[in-house]
C-alpha cells in the first residue's frame, strides 16, 4: 500500500475512532476527563458530541479530497494533473491535516504534562504517530521525483560521501563496458 494512502487512511480511522466515541458515549468520555467525581452536565455532552460530528466530517473530507475514494461516482468526474497523481486537492489535505495531527499531539501533550492523567497520553501517541506519517508524506511522497530512464534511480541524490558501487556495476555491463 502507498505510504500516502496509509496516511489518509489512518487519519480518518484515528479521528473516526475519536468522533464515535464522543458521539456514543460522551458522559464516559467527560468523566474520564474531570478531576472531580461528578457528572458531565449537559452542555458538556452537547460539546462532546458537537465534536464528535466535526471529527467525523473532516476523517471524511480528508479521505474524499485526497482521492482515495473516487467522486466520479458522487459528482462529475475530476481530472487529474501527471503532476499531482492523486487528486487536485491531495497535497494541501495532507499538508493541512499533518498539522491539525501535530497541534492536537502537541496539546495532548501539555494536557498530559499538567494532569497526568493517561488518556491524553494515549492520544498524544496516536496523534503523533499519525502526524510522522503524514510529514514523511509531506516532505517525501509528495513528489514523483526525477527517475532516470537509464539507471531508474532519483536524479537528485547525490553519492557523497558513499557510493553505489553496486548499481555502477550493474550499469556498466548495460552500456557495453
Amino acid at each position: 500500500m502507498d505510504v500516502f494512502y496509509a496516511y489518509t487512511y489512518s487519519t480518518a480511522g484515528w479521528l473516526s475512532l475519536q468522533s464515535l466515541s464522543l458521539i456514543t458515549a460522551p458522559k464516559i468520555v467527560t468523566t474520564l476527563l474531570l478531576e472531580e467525581a461528578r457528572s458531565a452536565s449537559e452542555m458538556e455532552v452537547y460539546f462532546a458530541r458537537a465534536l464528535g460530528f466535526a471529527l467525523l466530517t473532516v476523517a471524511v473530507l480528508t479521505v474524499m479530497l485526497t482521492g482515495s475514494i473516487p467522486l466520479s461516482s458522487v459528482s462529475e468526474p475530476v481530472t487529474t494533473h501527471d503532476n499531482d497523481p492523486k487528486a487536485p486537492y491531495a497535497v494541501p489535505t495532507l499538508i493541512v491535516t499533518s498539522l491539525f495531527q501535530g497541534w492536537s499531539a502537541f496539546y495532548a501533550y501539555t494536557q498530559y504534562l499538567s494532569t497526568g492523567q493517561t488518556v491524553f497520553a494515549l492520544g498524544m501517541t496516536g496523534y503523533a504517530v499519525v502526524a510522522a506519517i503524514g510529514l514523511w508524506c509531506v516532505l517525501f511522497a509528495s513528489s514523483n521525483g526525477k527517475i532516470s530512464r537509464k539507471t531508474g534511480a532519483d536524479k537528485r541524490t547525490a553519492g557523497f560521501p558513499f557510493k553505489n558501487s553496486e548499481a555502477a556495476k550493474k550499469h556498466a555491463g548495460k552500456r557495453g563496458y
